[in-house]
């Protein structure tokens, strides 16, 4: 689990390197990864540019099918409202997420964190970097 989440992890440096914000996504099906990816909202002028859109899109054409049944999510930071509906209507069956946001979720039992201290200090100091200097 935690390799996937350090892959996440990795997807967000290049995000933040970009000067977006430093969100990546690894997309599961039976243990192997079948999508990556990280925030490009500023590149693409797009507000679907998030990473949690941008890696169900791939994870989608990869198995040539909408429905991500049996497919899990690990993500850097927990989802907005839009990447929540979307996580949602694909039918993820689990997400985990590293950094924990002030949300109000009535899909909470389907989002697992996971516990990496390192992992999550060396997350913290992206973001709070990323916001201090770029935004």
């Amino acid at each position: 689990m935690n390799e996937y989440m350090q892959l996440a992890y990795k997807e967000s440096l290049k995000a933040f390197k970009k000067k977006e914000i430093p969100v990546g996504v690894i997309i599961t099906k039976n243990n192997k990864v079948i999508a990556k990816a990280h925030n490009d909202r500023q590149k693409k002028y797009s507000v679907l540019g998030h990473a949690e859109i941008n890696a169900i899109t791939k994870a989608e054409k990869k198995i040539k099918d909408w429905r991500l049944d049996g497919c899990e999510m690990y993500v850097t930071l927990y989802p907005c409202e839009m990447c929540e509906k979307i996580i949602k209507e694909c039918r993820l069956s689990k997400v985990y997420y590293l950094l924990e946001k002030n949300q109000d979720s009535s899909s909470k039992h389907m989002f697992v964190t996971i516990h990496d201290d390192n992992l999550l200090n060396n997350y913290k100091k992206i973001i709070d970097k990323f916001f201090k200097e770029l935004r």
